[in-house]
């Protein structure tokens, strides 16, 4: 199974360090997850950007505004998620290609948003298992004991939904680690799972026809 961790500015409270004490956790623990990064986040937080990258995490595109991409002209999907591209591997140096994760998931259905993703290099990545980590009331023992009841139950090669700033979150993963291993689980990265083996369809570089300056959206 593949735990997964979209990076983001958080909407919701929160408290500091959260990201880096999950990637302490992960490290400690010699868990390999997916992390995607939004655009945004990593030109505010670019040492933190590089320490996933360092840690070995598989990075994967979060686009860079964070907005629901079925709201975007198709000019606007190729720049957001361009320009995503353009900062994540600026700053880490890493190709973020093919994946990438729709913001709430608006677009994971849109034939049109998953059209231009194809054209650009990248594949969506879904999740089997949604904690709604993001919510308040959502504390460490509240997602642990759900996180250990859902995930054997959607299977081998299920891909976990996480955020790394929600507090509950830090508070749950040791024990949704430890406790999934316990069950027989093997940690992976989504690029080792079956279902997305393969590249997708698309142009070698996607940054070829990029515009110079980023327009609103």
């Amino acid at each position: 199974m593949a735990l997964t961790f979209d990076a983001e500015h958080p909407d919701r409270p929160h408290r500091a360090g959260v990201s880096e004490a999950i990637l302490d956790v992960l490290a400690e623990r010699g868990v390999a997850a997916t992390w995607f990064l939004q655009g945004r986040w990593v030109e505010s937080a670019p040492e933190l950007a590089r320490q996933v990258a360092a840690d070995g995490h598989l990075i994967g595109n979060h686009s860079f505004y964070h907005a629901r991409l079925p709201l975007l002209t198709d000019d606007g999907l190729r720049t957001d998620i361009g320009e995503a591209e353009r900062v994540i591997r600026e700053t880490t140096g890493i190709d973020p290609r093919p994946w990438f994760r729709c913001p709430f998931s608006a677009g994971s259905a849109d034939p049109r948003v998953l059209g231009i993703l194809a054209e650009l290099g990248y594949r969506d990545i879904g999740a089997d298992v949604v904690l709604e980590d993001w919510e308040p009331e959502r504390t460490g023992p509240i997602l642990a004991a759900d996180a250990l009841r859902q995930t054997p139950a959607a299977g081998d090669g299920a891909v976990v939904l996480f955020h790394a700033w929600p507090p509950g979150t830090l508070d749950a993963l040791p024990a949704i680690i430890d406790g999934l291993r316990a069950l027989g689980a093997n940690f992976v990265q989504v690029d080792a799972l079956d279902r997305f083996a393969g590249p997708p369809a698309g142009p070698a570089d996607s940054l070829a026809e990029l515009p110079a300056s980023r327009p609103a959206t």
